[in-house]
C-alpha cells in the first residue's frame, strides 16, 4: 500500500539556504526534497509551503481528511497558532511537527509548541535529517495502528 504524505512548511522555510546558515544550514529545502522522495519511494510525497497562517490551515482542511500523514513545519506559528493548532485537531489525519533546529535550546518563547499538542509527535533539532525521522515515524505510526 502506498502512503500519502504532505510536508507543510510554514513561515520563512522558503529562505532555507540563505537564512540563518549557522542554524538551519546552506540547503534549500527544494534541493532537499529529491532526497526525501528518493529515500520514501514507496510513499507518494507533496510539499507545500506557505508564509501566511491561512494558506496553512486551508491545505491542513484540505488534505486532513484524505491523506494517510502530515509532516508539519509551521515555523513561528508554532508558539503562538492556536488556529493552526485547532485545524489540526479538527481533521482526522495524524501530523508529526518538525523542527530543524533544536526548539527547546533556543529562545524562550520558541520552547513551547501549542501546535504540537495535536500532533503524534515532535521532531526537534536533528537538521533537514528531521523531516526523514518524521517520515519514518509517520509510517511505523501508520503501520501500527493498520
Amino acid at each position: 500500500m502506498k502512503h500519502k504524505f504532505i510536508i507543510i512548511n510554514g513561515p520563512n522555510l522558503n529562505l532555507l539556504g540563505k537564512r540563518e546558515p549557522e542554524i538551519y544550514g546552506n540547503v534549500t529545502f527544494e534541493d532537499f526534497l529529491p532526497e526525501i522522495k528518493e529515500e520514501f519511494n514507496q510513499c507518494e510525497i507533496e510539499y507545500f509551503q506557505s508564509n501566511h497562517e491561512g494558506f496553512i490551515i486551508d491545505k491542513i482542511h484540505e488534505v486532513g481528511f484524505s491523506y494517510d500523514g502530515i509532516i508539519l513545519n509551521a515555523g513561528a506559528y508554532t508558539h503562538y497558532s492556536y488556529a493552526i493548532a485547532d485545524a489540526l485537531k479538527s481533521v482526522t489525519t495524524p501530523c508529526i511537527e518538525i523542527h530543524i533546529s533544536d526548539i527547546y535550546a533556543r529562545e524562550g518563547f520558541r520552547s513551547k509548541s501549542v501546535t504540537g499538542v495535536n500532533c503524534i509527535e515532535i521532531v526537534s533539532g536533528k537538521g533537514l535529517n528531521g523531516y526523514k525521522i518524521a517520515m519514518q515515524k509517520m509510517i511505523d505510526y501508520i503501520e501500527k495502528s493498520i
